[in-house]
């Protein structure tokens, strides 16, 4: 029986968990382009937070036989694995289409060293058929191979919560599925080894990547008609939290809050489903609703800010806003498509100077990614408006008030803040 050794491709917020969970059982052999990720790895840091140092230093080590990871830049390095684990990013381009680059290129490395038996296990987010009409055949023409001859495919969808302690990768159900019965059955096994929560096979790799898409797609739609509430409660003068309180006393209301969706997930994955949809001559009407109401909010908080400021006589023209928050979620450092910069976009066009404050966020890739300023610690007063983008531990005891001038405006997106103290929120 040949031992199994493992590769995984992609040391991010999926790929690095994963490895590491690997890592307790088997030799893991965790491959990345960006050689300074890598470096920061093998001296057991982690920016992204996903894995603690001491977690990290214990499955580490340099050369991986019967258990332990290996984090390379190194072909080399991973040509004596027999799975190939692919946890590169999706995401899509300013169009809002799919953008498959980083699949295409991680499937064209994993080729290079694809021998007769492997297997290729692919994580990334995508629409339905993909991993067979995209992937594979960048597989073939690289290795030489013949698919489900020479090599063959699965795909387990990733369920990684960035910043989420509780749900970690070990302690969320797996789904799994692969290129034919026998390797379903070989790739369940494999993540059942290490995933603690369980899995659910799959009847083909088909129904694993539409399960996962259409899991953030409805998050997404119900995030969004709570959102539209939030702007129908506001005309009406009610207060959405406190309504939405009270729906909630009954025992199949779906609990959620209106608020920014952004993220590698929710605010990326319906676009994919809504390509293939209108590939095959179907024009999705609720799901692209959803994304342009939800791609809207961030727009439309700004907008009422400065209805606010208007209201209460604070002069808008060079105002200084005060924005708490810009990573994409609480307590966690990840700022990928964070929707926080669409409010600050939308201050700057009425000649608000925002002023953002997060310390969780890392100011050098903010800067490289959005090309905006972000400090690690509370800036000086005064302000003429304070948002609370973004609800991190760090803001519950912060006076928000005595930053800013007598009559400047707060506004909560989160419901955060106590509601007394605040003039809106979502």
């Amino acid at each position: 029986m040949t031992e199994t050794k493992i590769a995984v491709i992609g040391l991010g917020y999926v790929g690095l968990p994963l490895a590491a969970a690997f890592a307790t059982k088997y030799p893991v052999v965790g491959f990345d382009i960006n050689q300074q990720r890598v470096n920061e790895l093998n001296a057991g840091n982690d920016f992204t937070l996903e894995v603690d140092s001491e977690t990290l230093k214990s499955v580490l080590c340099s050369a991986p036989t019967t258990t332990g990871l290996l984090c390379s830049t190194q072909l080399e390095d991973i040509k004596t694995c027999n799975y190939y684990i692919v946890t590169v990013p999706t995401p899509t381009d300013k169009h809002n289409r799919p953008d498959l680059t980083p699949l295409y290129k991680a499937s064209e490395t994993v080729a290079k060293v694809l021998k007769k038996g492997d297997i290729v296990v692919y994580e990334s987010t995508v629409y339905p058929g993909v991993t067979e009409d995209e992937c594979i055949p960048v597989l073939e023409k690289f290795s030489g191979l013949k698919f489900n001859v020479d090599f063959f495919a699965g795909y387990s969808p990733e369920r990684i919560n960035p910043g989420d302690k509780e749900h970690t990768v070990t302690k969320i159900l797996k789904v799994t599925s692969g290129s034919n019965p026998e390797i379903a059955e070989k790739v369940d096994q494999l993540y059942k080894s290490v995933i603690t929560a369980g899995t659910f096979k799959a009847s083909s790799i088909k129904v694993a990547e539409a399960a996962k898409v259409i899991e953030n797609s409805q998050r997404d739609i119900n995030i969004a008609f709570v959102n539209e509430l939030s702007k129908i409660f506001n005309k009406l003068g009610i207060d959405t939290n406190e309504v939405l309180e009270a729906a909630g006393t009954k025992w199949n209301f779906l609990k959620f809050k209106p608020g920014l969706v952004g993220g590698h997930c929710i605010g990326v994955d319906p676009y994919y489903l809504a390509q293939k949809a209108q590939e095959v001559g179907y024009h999705p009407e609720i799901i692209l609703a959803g994304r342009r109401l939800n791609d809207g909010m961030g727009a439309y908080v700004a907008e009422e800010v400065v209805k606010l400021m208007v209201k209460k006589e604070v002069p808008v023209k060079n105002a200084k806003c005060l924005v708490l928050g810009f990573t994409f979620k609480e307590n966690c450092p990840d700022v990928r498509n964070t929707k926080v910069i669409d409010i600050i976009k939308e201050l700057q066009t009425y000649h608000i100077e925002p002023v953002i404050f997060d310390p969780w966020a890392n100011p050098a890739e903010v800067q490289h990614e959005y090309n905006c300023s972000v400090v690690n610690e509370l800036p000086n007063g005064p302000f003429e408006a304070a948002i609370l983008a973004v609800a991190h531990k760090e803001f519950s005891d912060l006076d928000v008030k005595k930053l800013l001038i007598s009559n400047g405006v707060i506004f909560d997106v989160k419901g955060f803040l106590n509601k007394d103290l605040v003039d809106a929120r979502l």
